[in-house]
């Protein structure tokens, strides 16, 4: 899982337990297009990891966890 992302990150953690973080903090991490992409990448990566039992969404920064669509691209 060592794929590289623009606008996600994806770690593993321990036992089974992966992280996605949505790393646009000056955006609020407002979802455009590129991320929605890559984060459903990442979501059928680890499903499709047998030894994966667990996926923490998160965003970057202090923040907004995800501000919402990223109007920038309407």
């Amino acid at each position: 899982m060592n794929k590289k992302y623009q606008n996600i990150t994806l770690e593993n953690l321990d036992s089974g337990i992966k992280v996605l973080t949505v790393n646009r903090p000056k955006q609020m991490n407002a979802l455009n297009t590129e991320t929605i992409t890559e984060s459903a990448a990442a979501v059928q990566l680890v499903a499709d990891d047998a030894k994966s039992s667990v996926l923490l969404i998160t965003g970057a920064g202090e923040k907004a966890f995800i501000a919402g669509a990223d109007i920038s691209e309407f």
